[in-house]
């Protein structure tokens, strides 16, 4: 086992690393850019290095930076939570280069399902169901609408180096296939400075179903069932629950042991999320993300399993400290996640926290790195919390995520907690039945 360990990330998944490293006796070593100087994940951990100044290109996103944080310091693993260099194969190989392990999956895997097109064609050979959609990228519009014709329409043209709704444009007939197409080739060159693209058949009310997977780099693999993050704005997820409402324990089971079995051959060391849409009973796979998600606190809810604890494991060397017959759903778990954020137009709102109170109780969890008097910079993302609650079934986990919202407090800034009290009156929210499209709609009602 490590003796210690760097956290290459901030925030509250950086503060969740250090209290699993805590438990496990491990010593902690975050990183910080100057603007996070006297952040709380800077405070709880063991030991602290400012790595660089403000902007995450030059912090954050260093590779020297942090790797000689690492020599300096003795760590002798690098833990990269989400975001940042999470799911960067140059990253794990420059750590690896350097006789430092990395906690999470080998550069090669990271590298394959990176690549949006390779990864469909992978887990398609794997036995995973996918989409229809285009062979490969899409190089003109003549190929475009050959395909969407073949397909059929609507299609949806997606970045193949794309990620968080960019690069992608829905064409709902042979009218609108032009514009889309060089949108998204337009904005995905902009993004990531790559415009390729590829189509696939645009799915008219699905659903958006994540498998929590888990494979100790020897060949096993387990599942720790699904989430359903069909809340979404904008293509970003802000409600997350386990298991999915819509979901039968018999598709849970079929889904589940191709996503394991899958996991196993690749010989996938670590966790990973593969994601797919939903529609009339079929599964469909988007992506694989190589790495541990933002809502991962659901899924830990309902089987009782601490997730970076048993990445830690894996990447040591010791394996899973479960199997899949050890893994028995227990009730109900939703997170929502809190932005600093100002509604109807969700725009960022930096500041300082005048007043924090963090709810509490029976089956309530709040994953934060906030504190009175804290000053949130306006550099990174906008997340700054996430609440998280479990309950027998969905309607006590619904019942306590509206005690828990009631007794959160936090001054200073505008978050998104009024977003999820108003949620909660809302009926089909309260029967689960929503798609990805629901809160778009919803918030064009209510909110503009």
């Amino acid at each position: 086992m490590f003796d210690k360990i760097l956290i290459a990330n901030r925030g509250e998944i950086a503060l969740r690393v250090v209290r699993a490293c805590r438990e496990m006796g491990i010593t902690s070593v975050a990183v910080h850019s100057t603007a996070d100087a006297d952040a709380m994940h800077v405070r709880m951990a063991d030991e602290a290095v400012c790595i660089g100044p403000n902007p995450s290109s030059q912090s954050y996103l260093s590779f020297p930076s942090i790797i000689s944080a690492c020599e300096i310091t003795g760590a002798q693993a690098i833990h990269p939570g989400y975001g940042f260099l999470s799911e960067n194969a140059a990253f794990v190989q420059a750590v690896e280069d350097h006789g430092l392990t990395f906690i999470g999956p080998s550069a090669e895997h990271i590298r394959l399902m990176g690549d949006k097109i390779t990864a469909k064609e992978t887990a398609k050979a794997l036995g995973i169901p996918v989409v229809p959609g285009s062979a490969g990228g899409v190089p003109d519009l003549g190929t475009a609408k050959r395909a969407a014709a073949e397909m059929g329409y609507p299609v949806i043209i997606k970045a193949t180096a794309g990620g968080g709704g960019r690069g992608m444009k829905v064409a709902k007939n042979e009218k609108e296939i032009e514009t889309a197409f060089l949108t998204a080739r337009s904005e995905a060159k902009a993004a990531f400075g790559n415009d390729e693209v590829y189509m696939e058949k645009y799915l008219q009310k699905p659903r958006h179903i994540e498998i929590q997977v888990f494979g100790d780099g020897m060949g096993k693999g387990v599942h720790l069932g699904e989430r359903d993050c069909s809340l979404q704005r904008r293509h970003q997820k802000v409600f997350e629950e386990a298991p999915g409402p819509c979901i039968t324990p018999e598709e849970r089971a079929l889904i589940g042991k191709i996503c394991a079995d899958a996991i196993a051959k690749m010989g996938y060391s670590g966790a990973g999320t593969i994601e797919f849409l939903y529609e009339d009973g079929e599964f469909y796979f988007i992506e694989m993300n190589t790495r541990l998600q933002v809502e991962h606190p659901v899924t830990e809810s309902i089987f009782g399993q601490d997730l970076v604890r048993e990445q830690i494991r894996v990447a040591a060397g010791l394996g899973l400290s479960f199997t899949q017959d050890d893994l028995k759903i227990n009730g109900h778990s939703i997170e929502v996640r809190i932005n600093a954020e100002r509604l109807p137009n969700f725009a960022p709102c930096p500041g300082k926290i005048t007043q924090y109170h963090a709810p509490g109780g029976l089956g309530v969890r709040m994953d934060s790195a906030l504190y009175d008097g804290y000053r949130i910079p306006p550099y990174y993302d906008s997340l700054i919390g996430k609440l998280i609650v479990h309950g027998r079934d969905r309607p006590e986990a619904l019942a306590r995520l509206k005690r828990a919202l009631g007794e959160l407090i936090v001054d200073g800034i505008d978050t998104t907690v009024p977003l999820f009290h108003a949620l909660l009156e809302e009926p089909d929210v309260l029967s689960g039945n929503y798609n990805i499209h629901w809160l778009e709609k919803w918030l064009e009602a209510n909110l503009h």
